[in-house]
């Protein structure tokens, strides 16, 4: 385990307010102060972020050992955020899971309770519709338009653009292809049934572009193939769910989506609004400059 030798005290941390009670708020905290964080608290803060059922579940030294930290620097994290100590943290992240079925068959069972005397189909059509219109107005209102514009840009100037996604975000990138193919733009989905996505990806370079979607638990095939085509100078444009995700990229445009859940179940409404809207964008892009470029002939 890594040694832990950092001062225990830091002036710079704003500790006023009490502090939060509620995973959102935590979790946006954390990401606010991370800039702000000695070493190893920003390491525990990484994985608090990435992993918040380990931390709900798991003891001070087995958190501590995933983490890599000494189990003091779970404390000294606690302190940081505005607890009295770890335990009080950790309450946070239980209550995020209190109320959550912890597997599928207990998610089916869970969907009675919303019926109310109405037919199941009819609580679940507005359940999940409720669940999609929150994370497409969430997406919406956080989504920075000059980081679409950016995206939009690079997407727009590359020869191919690489699709990349596996298990639930694959179908975002699918349907990318087929709308990317109605409108003349080369494309390739990499999720090849021969197994060949390395190879495929060989051919990435400069002059292309890569998209790529993982949300936790991130699909590690996504993380090594953003590695690769990164690797080789590929441009990069990422959708995912935290600032400490695997796939934010050192060098390109990456924006954070967190989809609403309906007991447990998370559509991809929000995912898929921006992606075709990046899609469309792209075309129209394309089509004003090869317009700009007939009339300067």
């Amino acid at each position: 385990m890594a040694d832990d030798s950092e001062p225990m005290e830091f002036d710079d941390i704003d500790r006023s307010g009490p502090p939060p009670q509620e995973f959102r708020a935590l979790r946006d905290l954390i990401i606010g102060r991370r800039d702000k964080l000695p070493r190893r608290l920003a390491q525990v803060a990484a994985y608090a972020v990435e992993s918040p059922d380990e931390i709900a579940f798991g003891t001070v030294a087995s958190i501590a050992s995933a983490a890599k930290v000494q189990p003091s620097t779970l404390v000294r994290f606690a302190k940081a955020m505005g607890y009295k100590g770890f335990s009080e943290l950790q309450a946070v992240f239980q209550e995020r899971l209190r109320d959550r079925p912890s597997n599928y068959d207990e998610r089916l069972d869970a969907f009675d309770t919303h019926s109310s005397g109405r037919p199941v189909t009819t609580a679940m059509l507005d359940g999940f519709g409720k669940a999609a219109i929150r994370s497409v107005e969430r997406a919406c209102e956080r989504i920075d338009p000059a980081v679409m514009d950016r995206a939009t840009q690079i997407l727009s100037e590359a020869d191919t653009v690489y699709l990349i996604a596996q298990r639930r975000s694959y179908p975002i990138t699918a349907y990318m292809a087929y709308a990317f193919g109605k409108l003349g733009i080369r494309t390739t989905l990499i999720g090849s049934p021969l197994g060949i996505d390395r190879e495929m990806l060989n051919f990435a370079g400069p002059k292309d572009a890569a998209f790529a979607i993982s949300f936790t638990p991130y699909a590690s095939g996504t993380v090594e193939y953003m590695r690769q085509v990164a690797a080789q100078g590929t441009p990069l444009v990422v959708i995912t769910d935290s600032p400490f995700s695997p796939l934010v990229p050192e060098n390109g445009v990456w924006f954070e989506i967190v989809e609403a859940d309906f007991e447990g179940f998370r559509s991809l409404a929000a995912t898929l609004t921006v992606a075709m809207a990046l899609t469309v964008s792209v075309a129209d892009l394309r089509r004003s400059r090869e317009k700009q470029n007939l009339h300067t002939v």
